[in-house]
């Protein structure tokens, strides 16, 4: 997610802000502060990404307890935070060291560095998550880098002072703005890796997003006091809302119905109705707000409070402040991992004997392993052939038989069951059946557990061995 710079000074000496930023990273460069491990207990999350310029380190916040869960080294000035869509992968810009880290969200440990161009700002992932787009106003291009191999595939020139990035929902284009007085938005195809299109603004860009139908794109003009609404088809500026002083972040709500703009210069948020396209509401938020992500169910915005060390939290339906959570020095960027529930599936199988014929009982026992709630699930179990089954909680249809499941809890099971008649089995002969998760949501992170199976040999209609 796009984080805006830091420590914003008043407008009549903006223009010397990346400058200064230069400056002060290659300073902070000679060293970085000694993070200390939180190690709190991981809750369900989904779980927030927050960059700490000032401290070196990344701050992971979860979204259900509101806590600092953990705190990752990652040096080099963290300014901006994208999460791949799988939630497997953060990318962090590295500023001082002109690189990018990549932290394994499953280990909270930085497992790769990714060298791009000068001062490397902000960051976005396409929505299949193969490419990584990050700004570098240090030398105004920006980087692209191959997430399966994590080098950079190209380097493309993008106007003055790239600052803001966003992947369009197709992920067929990128949006970049320049904090300078080309007063311009770069369009850059994810298939070419060249500049398509360029959209005149009425005054410098930082923060962009996009509404998540891909129709508009909201874009902040920081010495505009105002979003520009950009209308993606025509690739034209539709209309301007009016904010607060020195707008840097933007984000849209899930459900694409509201816009959140940080005021970074009044100590705001401003609210706008994506509809109606009118500004509802001014929020208070920390000194020096840059940031905003909405959390995944839309009823909460984080905002990072880059003066006051805090993150702001909103509640969206009452447009006010529902909590204050302290994290690293100077944070900046912020981002959510989307929410992923590992459904994990196990088999057990249970022999009846019986005259003239016995039968075998399966069980499937299906637990949530988190970290969020499961939404729903379908899990298959492919007979052998020739053989059927009978069910009362779940679908036996020919040589398949089809279980499904609904809301569960972090930590919930839930058991379903099948039986085999053994009239159709060949005496003697082992046979194996495999159940196998198909689809689930949200999405699961973990394969390892998605597969069970359990063999049977049947000696006779009285003696059933069962692994």
């Amino acid at each position: 997610m796009f984080s805006p710079l830091p420590d914003r000074p008043p407008r009549g000496v903006v223009r010397r802000r990346l400058a200064a930023l230069v400056t002060a990273v290659a300073l902070l460069s000679a060293g970085v502060a000694a993070a200390a491990p939180a190690d709190a207990a991981v809750l369900p999350g989904p779980f927030a990404y927050v960059a700490d310029s000032g401290a070196g380190t990344v701050s992971v916040v979860d979204g259900g307890s509101t806590t600092v869960t953990s705190t990752v080294p990652v040096g080099g000035t963290p300014s901006g935070v994208a999460v791949s869509p799988d939630g497997s992968r953060a990318y962090v810009t590295q500023s001082a060291g002109n690189t990018v880290a990549v932290i394994s969200t499953a280990t909270r440990a930085v497992t790769a560095t990714v060298p791009v161009g000068a001062s490397p700002y902000a960051v976005a992932v396409t929505p299949d998550g193969s490419q990584v787009y990050v700004t570098n106003p240090g030398d105004n291009t920006v980087s692209v880098i191959d997430a399966a191999t994590g080098t950079v595939s190209a380097t493309i020139g993008v106007g003055v002072r790239p600052v803001g990035v966003a992947v369009d929902p197709s992920g067929a284009q990128v949006y970049v703005t320049n904090d300078s007085d080309t007063n311009t938005l770069w369009v850059i195809s994810t298939a070419t890796h060249a500049v398509t299109a360029t959209v005149p603004l009425p005054a410098h860009a930082y923060g962009v997003a996009f509404a998540p139908d891909g129709t508009r794109a909201y874009v902040a003009l920081v010495n505009g006091r105002s979003l520009a609404v950009v209308d993606t088809a025509t690739r034209t500026v539709t209309s301007t809302v009016p904010t607060g002083t020195a707008p840097h972040g933007v984000a849209v709500s899930p459900d694409g119905s509201l816009v959140y703009v940080a005021n970074h210069d009044g100590n705001s948020v401003s609210v706008v109705d994506a509809a109606t396209g009118a500004r509802t509401a001014t929020v208070p938020a920390g000194a020096g707000p840059e940031a905003v992500a909405f959390h995944p169910s839309g009823t909460r915005a984080y905002v990072t409070d880059g003066n006051a060390g805090t993150v702001t939290v909103l509640d969206t339906a009452t447009a006010t402040v529902a909590s204050t959570i302290t994290v690293g020095s100077r944070p900046l960027g912020v981002a959510f991992a989307p929410p992923t529930a590992d459904l994990g599936v196990a088999l057990t199988a249970t022999g009846v004997p019986g005259l003239p014929a016995g039968r075998i009982t399966y069980t499937v026992t299906l637990t949530d392993n988190g970290p969020s709630p499961l939404t729903s699930g379908t899990v298959t179990a492919t007979l052998p052939a020739g053989t059927a089954a009978a069910s009362s909680s779940c679908t036996p249809v020919g040589g398949r038989v089809t279980c499904t499941v609904g809301a569960l809890a972090p930590g919930a099971t839930i058991t379903r069951t099948f039986t085999v008649p053994l009239g159709a089995l060949t005496v003697g002969l082992p046979y194996t059946v495999t159940v196998k998760r198909t689809t689930s949501s949200p999405t699961d992170p973990d394969p390892a557990d998605d597969t069970a199976s359990r063999t049977c040999t049947v000696i006779t209609s009285l003696i059933i061995n069962c692994g």
